[in-house]
């Protein structure tokens, strides 16, 4: 699945451990979503989009899931 989660953190100047502090996840997993290894739950995705102030859809795309 492709994100814009990695262009949203690097604009906020966040690392990928002060994002997962925020949103209550690890390092490893805001890694892992920003390689495309990983699929964030729902709850997790609600709680990037929310952070960032963004809708789902504005953070992942899920256009090959049509």
């Amino acid at each position: 699945m492709q994100t814009k989660l990695r262009q949203l953190r690097k604009a906020h100047r966040l690392s990928q451990e002060e994002l997962a502090d925020a949103v209550g996840t690890t390092r490893q997993t805001i890694t892992s979503i920003e390689t495309g290894k990983y699929i964030a739950s729902l709850p997790l995705a609600y709680k990037i989009a929310r952070y960032f102030e963004r809708t789902i859809e504005e953070v992942f795309d899920f256009s090959e899931w049509e």
